[in-house]
């Protein structure tokens, strides 16, 4: 402590105006000053790992001694969590297969969660598919192969009738 006080006293001036002597230190007093500030400051985490010990150890306890009650709350809570996400889940189904049926649209092409959001995207599905499935001929030819209502069969039957004779 001596040596802490005299530290704090160097450069201060006498009451009669006169400057004290600076005071030198070497370096095994500075060492030793500078160690004992060191072990000063780690004797006040010696206890940290037994203090860590006992948290852990009390978080058992406490977890241990919660009553029926609160653990049935706990799961009661987390069972009504999922509950509501499924029904979520549900009526999001069905508006987008309301929306699909509405409008012609496969059910599993829509992405919305509003019946808003399947509407709009229902519209730019019909937009972008046009109304007819068919290709446009741009030379305003007719298509060649109709469907005639015949079974693949007796189509192969006549065409090789025509190619034969």
């Amino acid at each position: 402590m001596d040596e802490q006080n005299n530290g704090a006293n160097i450069g201060t001036e006498n009451t009669t105006g006169a400057t004290q002597g600076e005071k030198t230190f070497t370096q095994e007093q500075v060492n030793a000053i500078v160690g004992d500030r060191v072990k000063q400051e780690r004797s006040k985490y010696l206890d940290y790992e037994s203090l860590k010990e006992k948290a852990a150890k009390f978080d058992a306890a406490e977890e241990a001694n919660k009553t029926e009650l609160q653990k049935a709350t706990e799961k009661a809570d987390a069972l009504q969590k999922e509950l509501d996400a499924l029904k979520a889940e549900g009526a999001v189904r069905q508006i987008r297969e309301e929306v699909a049926t509405a409008n012609g649209v496969p059910a599993s092409l829509l992405s919305g969660t509003t019946k808003e959001d399947c509407e709009a995207q229902a519209k730019a599905l019909l937009e972008f598919a046009g109304k007819s499935g068919y290709p446009q001929v741009k030379d305003g030819g007719t298509p060649k192969n109709i469907p005639s209502g015949k079974e693949t069969r007796d189509q192969f039957a006549d065409w090789f009738g025509k190619v034969t004779k």
